[in-house]
């Protein structure tokens, strides 16, 4: 089918604002608040993990390269996209439309397959225990993330290779919508959401059965040796439901942030879709980054004592990398 650029350019232009004065100052205060928050409470986490001798743990190191990963996205990316979606236009011209889809398009992969690290690493330690611990260590998760890194890299770089001048036919004043030509469309669809989204589903699954499997084990146990382990075993299943309920709320999470984006993505090329859509689409993944800190450290009491020690300036004492925050 022909398109005429000219003309779909000729025909855009931004919505007028019909919000009240104190209505559009609060939205950009709360705006700010919202970036303020993601940008502090991913720092909290990367300052905790880093500084404290006692988190350096494989998982630990994957959430603080997840909180890395958010932390960039609050300070280089949410800001714009929460304008954008304020004006309904975008006023900041083509080329930063570009370097901050290109930025959002490379954080927000590597996000999600932060996620999907942890899944696989909450599976290997309920699986096989003694086969993580002996195996999975500190060094080998780092190469592990760094290699991740390496691979989200050179995916979007061919992404955005491709696809430049496709791209760039597409741009209108105004408008921040960069879009691909419908193979490369395909594989963003398969390898940022269906494949991710399958790896969590199925390795959260085998967690459930695997968490569930456990508790009726002690809790035979505990009805056998009732006497001598029944504080134990109860402590054990306690720890087994709040892990299941963490794993729970981060996968719900997960999903409402992801989903409206990646169905937009699908959606558009049978129906027509309103620009609004993608822009709060986008804004509700920059959300997800907001909140990870809260579903990964908030839910953990050695986050608390963490902030608690920042906050007080304890961190700059000597020794203080050595306090005991597991306690």
């Amino acid at each position: 089918m022909e398109f005429n650029q000219s003309d779909r350019c000729e025909h855009f232009s931004c919505p007028e604002r019909s919000v009240s004065p104190a209505v559009y100052i609060l939205l950009y205060v709360c705006s700010a608040a919202v970036v303020l928050l993601t940008v502090c409470g991913n720092l909290l986490v990367i300052i905790s993990v880093l500084h404290f001798k006692q988190l350096h743990t494989p998982t630990n190191m994957l959430v603080l390269s997840l909180a890395v990963t958010d932390f960039f996205i609050g300070a280089l990316v949410m800001l714009s996209m929460l304008i954008w979606m304020i004006e309904s236009c975008w006023i900041f011209g083509t080329h930063f439309c570009i370097c901050v889809m290109m930025t959002a398009s490379f954080l927000m992969t590597l996000s999600i397959y932060h996620m999907v690290l942890i899944a696989v690493d909450r599976y290997l330690a309920l699986s096989n225990p003694f086969l993580y611990m002996n195996r999975v260590s500190v060094r080998i998760t780092r190469v592990v993330i760094v290699s991740d890194w390496c691979v989200v890299v050179a995916y979007n770089f061919l992404l955005f290779y491709f696809n430049v001048d496709f791209m760039s036919s597409f741009m209108c004043p105004g408008e921040c919508f960069l879009s691909l030509n419908v193979f490369w469309s395909i594989i963003d669809l398969i390898y940022s959401f269906i494949f991710p989204l399958s790896v969590i589903i199925i390795l959260y699954t085998r967690v459930f059965v695997i968490a569930k499997k456990h508790a009726t084990a002690i809790r035979e146990l505990n009805n056998h040796t009732r006497p001598k382990t029944q504080k134990i075993t109860s402590h054990a299943m306690k720890s087994e439901r709040k892990a299941a309920k963490v794993l729970g709320i981060l996968v719900s999470v997960f999903l409402v942030c992801l989903l409206p984006y990646f169905i937009y993505s699908l959606l558009g090329y049978v129906i027509e879709l309103q620009l609004e859509t993608f822009q709060k689409a986008t804004v509700l993944i920059c959300l997800n980054c907001t909140i990870n800190p809260f579903i990964y450290a908030l839910f953990y009491p050695w986050f608390r004592r963490c902030i608690k020690l920042t906050i007080t300036l304890q961190i700059f004492q000597t020794d203080s990398a050595l306090i005991n925050v597991l306690s």
